[in-house]
C-alpha cells in the first residue's frame, strides 16, 4: 500500500530541516541607524530622530545590543540606558519580524541582564504597550512585573505599563 504523501514532489527525507541562520550580538554602530529605525517603527510603531539612537548609545556602549544576521544586517537591538544608580532601563527593545520566534529576543535579553548583574544593577526597568500580551508574557519569564500603569504613554494615546525586576 503506498501513501499519497509518497507521491508528492519535494525533499528527499534524508535533508537535514532547515535552520535559520544565526544571529551575533554586537554592539551598535552609526551604520545601524535605518535598520533600527525601521525595526522601531514596525515593532514598536513609533518614530524618532535618528540622532537619538546615536545620541543614546554614548551614555552606556555597552548597553545597546544589536543583533546582526550573518550579513551583519541588524535584525534587533535592546537599547538600554543607566540614569538612575544602580539601575537600568530598558528604553527600546524589539526584533523585526522575519527573526521573531527564533531566539533573538532571549538572546538579547539575557545578555543585557547578565551585562547588569556584572556592573552590579539592583534593578531593571521598562515600558511596554497594554495591548502587547506577547511582550508582557515574554518579559513576565524574565521575572519582570507590572509595577505602574502609565497612562496615555505612548505617542498614540495607548495606555502602558511599567514593569521591573530585580536581578538575581
Amino acid at each position: 500500500m503506498r501513501c499519497i504523501a509518497d507521491t508528492a514532489a519535494g525533499p528527499s527525507a534524508s535533508a537535514p530541516p532547515e535552520v535559520p541562520p544565526p544571529v551575533t550580538l554586537r554592539g551598535f554602530r552609526p551604520a545601524d541607524v535605518p535598520f533600527v529605525a525601521n525595526i522601531v517603527a514596525e515593532a514598536l510603531q513609533e518614530h524618532y530622530d535618528p540622532s537619538l539612537y546615536a545620541s543614546l548609545s554614548h551614555d552606556w556602549p555597552e548597553g545597546f545590543l544589536v543583533a546582526a544576521d550573518a550579513q551583519d544586517v541588524p535584525v534587533g537591538f535592546l537599547l538600554g540606558v543607566n540614569q538612575v544608580e544602580r539601575e537600568a532601563r530598558i528604553l527600546m527593545f524589539a526584533v523585526d519580524r522575519s527573526a521573531r520566534t527564533r531566539g533573538v529576543g532571549t538572546q538579547l535579553m539575557s545578555s543585557f541582564l547578565e551585562r547588569c548583574r556584572s556592573r552590579g544593577f539592583r534593578r531593571v526597568t521598562l515600558e511596554v504597550r497594554v495591548s502587547n500580551a506577547t511582550a508582557i508574557r515574554f518579559y513576565t519569564r524574565y521575572q519582570f512585573s507590572v509595577v505602574d500603569l502609565l497612562r496615555t504613554y505612548y505617542s498614540d494615546g495607548e495606555n502602558g505599563y511599567q514593569m521591573a525586576r530585580e536581578p538575581p
